[in-house]
């Protein structure tokens, strides 16, 4: 507003320093002036100044030689943003209760001063709630989420760091440099096929730089497996990230997801505990899957999850992934195959699989060459009997792909198998094949007859001392 004033009084005398009147006709140049009507800068009704006005103006705009304009702004109250009706007493009582109350509006705030003021007179009068809300907008207190219920260290931690952090939002250079995952528990329940309402979890890989949905898929659980479903078949879609960040949920973390992003070569970065908005890309996402997709199924009475699962793939690539993005300046598709990108080729889902696995140590049973995995029994290969610790390579989710790995470079050595204890019940048996170190050293000679060459040294030094026998003989004779 000031910046409009002083433009608007620069237009009205500007032609008087361009132009200066001859001597002595200044003031009818400004008379003139002042009898036409002006548009006013804020309301843009007519208005008039006067010759003193006017002339002010002139002499100070001339006089400067540096900023003509800016001298002409309007000036700045003394008292500006003072307050006056804010006591000292009234700011210290209202900075104490906002320290005690951040989560309260300026009107409860107000409201409390009132009853305040019946027990102290120093707090009278008290301002009106315009006033209150301006003394709390200009000190920065502003109202901020009540504290969580969970007044876990956790907690209180993540809600100190977001008073005493400012936020910024941020965005990775490349495509796929960075993924984003999450889940969000859908608004509409879904008709499973026993005949249950279920709640469907929709989980999402985005892109930070495109903003792509690389997949997007509802599932009946927030469980590892769906996770490493769902993640699969983004790398396989889109290629595998350098960095991929999620929450902290026990499913995000699990084994087989940290293990498997670690031997893909992905950076898996969670956000900070109790800080959802490292994640906020995402919650924009959830947003248009709730205000387009969901809507638009608003009709569907019986809306079940593969029917749930076709319609979100649909809108996914069709609309999502091709609607302009106000923030990126256009669609997340073209913007994705823009790049610039540090994308490398997804493998084949065989490998995935291997992957998303969970690696753990086991003992070897010697007497029927068994590991107990997940409370079961596996049998392991005779050839690698000699073993005392196994590597072993499984998902908890899946049990038929459990993999004997070499500990020190990873490489998988073979699949193992469930005891299967009735076929075992037949009596038949295969013979025992030499184990690796047996293949690998050549064969020793027989073993020489007699007694061993220790003990017979011995007994060779017993008899070279010359001393008697150490014992007394007994019954080594014929009694006869």
């Amino acid at each position: 507003m000031h910046e409009r004033w002083a433009r608007l009084r620069f237009s009205i005398i500007g032609h008087l320093l361009a132009a200066p009147p001859a001597k002595g006709a200044l003031r009818a140049a400004l008379q003139q002036l002042a009898a036409r009507e002006w548009r006013h800068p804020s309301t843009g009704a007519p208005v008039r100044f006067g010759v003193s006005t006017l002339e002010r103006w002139f002499y100070r705009a001339r006089n400067e030689r540096h900023d003509p304009v800016g001298v002409l702004r309007r000036k700045r109250r003394g008292d500006a943003g003072a307050q006056a009706s804010m006591t000292p007493a009234l700011r210290q009582t209202l900075l104490a209760q906002y320290g005690a109350h951040k989560s309260w509006s300026a009107q409860l705030h107000r409201d409390n001063l009132v009853a305040l003021a019946e027990t102290r007179q120093e707090l009278r009068p008290v301002p009106s709630y315009t006033t209150v809300r301006r003394f709390l907008a200009a000190s920065g207190l502003t109202r901020r989420p009540a504290t969580t219920t969970r007044q876990t260290d956790g907690a209180l931690a993540a809600q100190a760091r977001l008073e005493a952090r400012e936020v910024r939002s941020f965005e990775a250079e490349y495509v796929n440099g960075l993924w984003h995952w999450d889940c969000h528990h859908g608004s509409r329940k879904v008709l499973t096929p026993r005949g249950e309402w279920r709640t469907p979890i929709l989980f999402g890989v985005l892109d930070d730089r495109s903003r792509l949905a690389c997949h997007l898929q509802w599932y009946l659980a927030e469980s590892a497996e769906n996770i490493a479903h769902g993640l699969s078949q983004a790398m396989q879609k889109r290629g595998l990230p350098r960095a991929a960040m999620s929450d902290n949920g026990s499913a995000m973390t699990a084994a087989e997801i940290s293990e498997g992003l670690a031997r893909l070569g992905i950076l898996h970065q969670t956000t900070l505990p109790y800080s959802p908005y490292q994640n906020g890309k995402q919650e924009v996402l959830w947003g248009s899957v709730e205000g387009r997709l969901m809507a638009m199924l608003e009709g569907v009475d019986d809306l079940t999850l593969a029917r749930l699962n076709e319609a979100t793939q649909a809108w996914a690539e069709q609309d999502y992934n091709r609607k302009r993005h106000s923030e990126i300046g256009g669609t997340p598709l073209a913007r994705f195959l823009a790049g610039p990108a540090v994308t490398r080729p997804g493998p084949d889902a065989a490998t995935l699989r291997l992957a998303f696995t969970r690696s753990e140590r086991r003992t070897l049973r010697k007497s029927d060459a068994t590991a107990v995995i997940e409370g079961r029994r596996f049998e392991v290969p005779n050839q690698y009997r000699h073993l005392s610790l196994l590597e072993v390579r499984f998902a908890a989710w899946d049990l038929t792909q459990v993999h004997l790995v070499d500990p020190h470079t990873g490489t998988v050595l073979c699949r193992l198998f469930p005891q299967d204890k009735a076929a075992n019940a037949s009596g038949l048996r295969r013979g025992l094949r030499p184990s690796t170190v047996e293949r690998a050293t050549s064969p020793s000679p027989a073993p020489r007859p007699g007694i061993g060459p220790l003990l017979e040294r011995m007994i060779d030094r017993q008899a070279a001392t010359g001393l008697p026998p150490p014992y007394l003989p007994k019954d080594e004779g014929d009694d006869a």
